[in-house]
């Protein structure tokens, strides 16, 4: 997830963790630099009657994922929102998601990407979010423990180095991150007070055997396990704030497990921090996006009933 790092995230300065930063970071320049008009994106009319609007960072954007259709927000015609969007035949579909999204995106511009929140009206019908990934510093993260793993390749550096202080700051992180989503499912609400609300988890970015790839995702043994639990808390944490804040949860961990960033490149949903697919570092790709898609359309066709 395109993140900008703070300087007290501490990155390591070694080369390669320099070299993950800007690989990190250049998604994020393409991405969070300006947006392009927010609305523009996918609008159609059909049979459906149902106006759908997604939110998001640059899981839902789908980052060099042909076709980009917004180069400033790297916003791809194939990310699970239009994929979504088709199958569902929706009325309308406006997709202002955009990389390096952090909550306070749902209210403020990203460049000319206006405040996510302003797409939602108020007869909207269906919104799709999945945000929370940048609030929990997951860019900065990746590039922090990628310039770990050289000090101890059989331990787990990076969770020493994030449990410092006597507690994990990762799952403070997640914690502490979960008011600013019930936030932006409230603002929902209000601004589309009919809208059927779907929260969209994370997929599966590391093996869930807790086995490593090194040095494919430069990682040390240990720290695999202790980042897929990482994953895991902050989809749980978006489960629950989902229920507690009226909104349906879609789970893309399950779907994509087996099809982690260590896979070989035939069966890899997530591309690794050197991509042989078109995708950004450390996100899904174009089969990615599909598998999240149809997660989305396994939960919306059960009916708001469900959760």
């Amino acid at each position: 997830m395109n993140h900008h790092t703070r300087p007290d995230d501490a990155v390591p300065r070694r080369r390669g963790a320099m070299a993950v930063g800007a690989a990190l970071s250049s998604c994020a320049l393409v991405a969070g630099v300006a947006a392009a008009t927010p609305a523009a994106a996918g609008q159609g009319h059909t049979h459906s009657g149902v106006d759908y609007v997604a939110l998001g960072d640059s899981y839902t954007s789908g980052p060099l994922i042909p076709q980009q259709t917004d180069a400033n927000c790297a916003r791809s015609d194939h990310n699970y929102p239009s994929i979504t969007a088709a199958e569902r035949k929706v009325r309308s579909f406006t997709d202002v998601s955009c990389g390096g999204a952090k909550t306070d995106e749902m209210w403020k511009a990203q460049g000319t990407n206006g405040p996510q929140l302003d797409a939602v009206k108020r007869d909207t019908d269906l919104v799709t979010v999945q945000i929370g990934g940048n609030d929990m510093g997951f860019g900065s993260i990746i590039a922090t423990c990628a310039g770990l793993s050289s000090k101890d390749l059989a331990g787990n550096p990076c969770q020493q180095y994030y449990g410092a202080s006597g507690f994990d700051q990762l799952t403070l992180n997640i914690v502490e991150t979960a008011p600013k989503v019930a936030r932006v499912l409230r603002a929902v609400h209000a601004r589309a007070p009919h809208a059927r609300v779907v929260v969209v988890g994370y997929p599966d970015l590391l093996p869930d055997d807790g086995s490593g790839c090194y040095p494919t995702v430069p990682f040390a043994a240990k720290d695999f396990p202790y980042l897929r639990d990482t994953g895991k808390r902050l989809n749980l944490m978006l489960r629950t704030v989902a229920r507690l804040n009226r909104a349906e949860y879609v789970d893309t961990y399950g779907p994509t497990v087996g099809h982690d960033m260590c896979k070989a490149p035939a069966d890899r949903w997530i591309e690794p921090l050197r991509p042989t697919s078109p995708a950004a570092p450390a996100h899904p790709n174009a089969k990615g996006q599909e598998a999240m898609a149809r997660a989305v359309l396994e939960r919306l066709a059960k009916g708001s009933g469900h959760h």
